[in-house]
């Protein structure tokens, strides 16, 4: 699901994941058209760095 709001609302991907100042950044970047495409790869990007923290942090407890 978080996927596929990179893809579609970059900016809110942040939010999802706790990071509401890059969110704002990401946001006034995809306001630009040409800023859509840098945002939603940017978004991707962060929302793997958050899932591999997540299994690390899980792995770790255990």
């Amino acid at each position: 699901m978080r996927l596929l709001i990179a893809f579609l609302l970059p900016w809110l991907t942040f939010f999802t994941i706790g990071r509401p100042i890059s969110g704002i950044i990401c946001l006034i970047l995809q306001i630009t058209v040409l800023g859509w495409i840098p945002a939603t790869i940017w978004a991707v990007y962060a929302l793997s760095q958050y899932n591999t923290d997540q299994k690390i942090k899980n792995s770790s407890a255990n």
